[in-house]
């Protein structure tokens, strides 16, 4: 990274690739008008902490701060299609939050906040962007239970965000494996 070209960055857990299949094949049903832009599954994310703009010297206390970050793996469960019309998207969203999420959000927002980032944590809504571009709010379809995704957050990713011409495309910066912890049933 040049530190004279700070990057726009942020932690996230990233789907599989099977994952990727469902929740695209979720985003297909979708009743969208010309204008929206479906998101590439490869784009797809579920964001934890947002940085933003950060520098060379930056992005490597954010990597200190990936790799002291403990957390158990857990699984989550997108069931509903939501549209927020203010970024103009349609997310996929997961209603109940697993402990071990809220903690990790919890987590990386404090060291973040210890090592000097502002950041405007608000609240964590566990989602995923299907489409960005939706002007005009959709007729969406509710999400039967077995229709969901059900995505296993396996990684703490840091991600780095191009916006050059079009929608951004994310590049793995570095990411840290979740803890396993051993099952006694």
């Amino acid at each position: 990274m040049n530190e004279a070209a700070p990057q726009r960055l942020f932690f996230a857990i990233t789907p599989d690739q099977a994952e990727r299949a469902r929740l695209r094949a979720l985003a297909l049903r979708l009743p969208l008008d010309q204008n929206a832009r479906r998101v590439a599954a490869e784009d797809y994310h579920l964001t934890v902490a947002f940085v933003g703009e950060a520098t060379a010297a930056q992005c490597e206390i954010l990597r200190r701060i990936g790799a002291a970050s403990r957390c158990p793996a857990f699984g989550l469960h997108f069931d509903a299609y939501e549209y927020w019309p203010k970024p103009e998207v349609v997310v996929v969203t997961a209603r109940n939050v697993p402990a071990a999420l809220q903690g990790l959000w919890r987590d990386l927002h404090a060291r973040l906040a210890e090592a000097g980032f502002a950041l405007d944590p608000k609240r964590l809504r566990p989602h995923m962007t299907l489409a960005r571009g939706v002007r005009t709010a959709p007729a969406l379809p509710a999400l039967p239970p077995s229709t969901g995704v059900d995505c296993e957050a396996r990684a703490l990713c840091l991600l780095r965000s191009a916006r050059e011409r079009g929608p951004p495309a994310y590049t793995v910066v570095d990411h840290w494996p979740l803890l396993y912890e051993a099952r006694t049933d």
